[in-house]
């Protein structure tokens, strides 16, 4: 049996443009002799749909699409098995329908719904208890939808659920697991996935497919790299990473030794540029724009964004906009001005002495600066105007270009530097920024990020002789601490265990704590960590446990 397998992009609700996707596929597998055409996790509606599921007239279209424009494909060609929701008694499920002959055969529904970090499943769908074996041709296949294969008791010192759907499917006799995945990236998430997937093929003397969508919604970027194992557990075929890509499996290959060895792959630096660029891509694209403005302040963050930006979207596409104030150092305009011209993009220069001159007279009884926290955030909020302005008057995204450690304790101005649409540093710790930055050099053999945007003290520039180290702590002791607290879940007293100082642990961790306000106001940024803010971590603002 030849297996075709669609490794798609969606847009989250465009069911009908969703649909076409799914059928354009399928026309494409069955002219290729497929006898199975498989897609992944509630393939048109996208993932994660979020509250669209709670709109009846949505699951409705979506239904209908399964019904009256997909099923009746395989009245004249093969099989279809893809991701939808379900409703049955008055409960929705998070199902794999089995199209056969024009109609739905059967439907496979999730049974362990993940509800945790960036994941609400519980909220919509209903656990099912009731799974079985598909026979498809001659072969018993275990259908399964994401999550249901992530519970091995072998694998997993501490499963988060009390079930595992493996052991009742195969004790039915299953010889081939098939899995539709809907699976974001976060660091480390490749190596993890092919250390359990070929655990699995080996346990239970079955080969292993796993199906997994690509493209960015949102915040989340979904990675592709969908992954064939035979049921020695020996890598057979990786997909295309971060690209769609239809590809065809043999039956008979996935039950005989692997003709090559495929190397183990590894998340590294140049992982997280692919998802970042796609991630700037996806969301531009999916969200109806066609271009993108940003400051340009000759530091590292803003030099990093503009190039993520111009990869991902084309040069011409990226307008950088240089904002001197009257701190700005003169190589802070070099430098920025150096960039635009390596990137390619075009690049503004409006300086904001005026407009912050006209404030400090309007609002200080002595019209003179006091240079104070106020008159700091004034200025990146003038900053914030001008590319909200641009934004407005010219129809482009506003990238906002800060980092995870600069979020993390507030190290930003609220309506200024923080003013956009998509922020896609924002899970970047500050170290991270750096290594992504050289790496971008070393890459192009060349100059595209200058030397001296990468060696100079980073500085905010808002007032004389500014340096972020007179507020936080060198970056790389900060951005461990920051680890240690918000991707590890780590009190105070544990990471001042692991070595670090009383004072700078008990200072940064209360940073945090008192940012939360910030953060909930922050635009939407590009998932990186195993623990990035927004949906993935949910604090409150007002509380008393510190």
């Amino acid at each position: 049996m030849r297996i075709a397998l669609a490794q798609l992009n969606p847009t989250i609700g465009a069911l009908q443009e969703n649909a076409k996707k799914v059928e354009t596929c399928y026309a494409e597998a069955k002219a290729n002799g497929a006898d199975l055409v498989v897609f992944t996790e509630l393939s048109l509606s996208g993932y994660p749909p979020k509250d669209l599921l709670l709109y009846e007239s949505f699951l409705d279209q979506e239904k209908d699409l399964i019904v009256h424009k997909l099923a009746p494909l395989t009245e004249s060609g093969p099989p279809m098995i893809i991701g939808a929701a379900h409703r049955q008694s008055g409960k929705l499920y998070n199902g794999a329908f089995y199209l056969e002959k024009g109609s739905i055969k059967s439907i496979h529904l999730k049974t362990l719904l993940p509800n945790f970090d960036v994941f609400d499943e519980e909220r919509y769908f209903t656990r099912c208890t009731d799974r079985r074996v598909e026979l498809i041709g001659t072969l018993p296949v275990a259908i399964t939808v994401c999550e249901d294969i992530w519970n091995d008791n072998d694998f997993f010192p501490d499963p988060l659920y009390d079930t595992d759907p493996l052991v009742n499917l195969f004790a039915q006799g299953a010889h081939l697991l098939l899995n539709l995945s809907a699976s974001p990236y976060h660091l480390g998430k490749h190596q993890l996935r092919e250390k359990m997937l070929p655990f699995l093929a080996r346990k239970y003397n079955s080969a292993v497919i796993y199906l997994n969508q690509v493209g960015g919604n949102d915040d989340l970027v979904f990675d592709g790299s969908s992954l064939v194992y035979n049921n020695r557990g020996e890598l057979i075929y990786r997909a295309a990473a971060f690209d769609e890509e239809l590809f065809y499996v043999e039956t008979e290959d996935l039950y005989k030794k692997a003709k090559k060895v495929i190397p183990p792959d590894h998340d590294n630096i140049s992982t997280v540029q692919q998802v970042l660029t796609l991630g700037i891509k996806d969301y531009t694209a999916k969200t109806g724009f066609e271009k993108v403005v940003l400051g340009l302040s000759g530091g590292i963050d803003s030099a990093l964004a503009a190039w993520l930006a111009a990869e991902a979207l084309g040069p011409q596409n990226v307008l950088g906009v240089l904002m001197p104030s009257p701190y700005s150092s003169e190589h802070s305009i070099k430098d920025a001005t150096a960039l635009a011209e390596n990137l390619g993009i075009e690049n503004r220069l409006i300086h904001i002495d005026k407009p912050f001159q006209s404030f400090i007279e309007l609002l200080n009884e002595e019209n003179k600066a006091i240079q104070d926290l106020a008159e700091e955030n004034l200025q990146a909020r003038i900053r914030g105007n001008i590319i909200m302005h641009i934004s407005n008057r010219e129809g482009h995204l506003a990238l906002a270009t800060g980092n995870k450690s600069e979020l993390a304790v507030g190290y930003s101005t609220l309506y200024g530097d923080m003013a956009g649409g998509l922020a896609p540093l924002s899970d970047l710790p500050k170290m991270m920024v750096y290594e992504l930055a050289e790496h971008i050099n070393e890459q192009n053999g060349r100059e595209i990020i200058p030397h001296n945007t990468l060696t100079k003290p980073p500085s905010a520039e808002l007032r004389p002789d500014q340096k972020d180290e007179d507020s936080l702590p060198p970056y790389d002791i900060l951005d461990q601490i920051l680890y240690y607290y918000i991707e590890e879940n780590l009190s105070t007293g544990d990471i001042i265990a692991e070595g670090f100082d009383d004072k700078t642990v008990k200072k940064v961790v209360r940073m945090v704590d008192t940012s939360e306000f910030k953060r909930r106001q922050a635009a939407t940024g590009l998932r990186i960590t195993t623990r990035s803010f927004g949906i993935g971590r949910r604090m409150p603002i007002a509380r008393g446990y510190r």
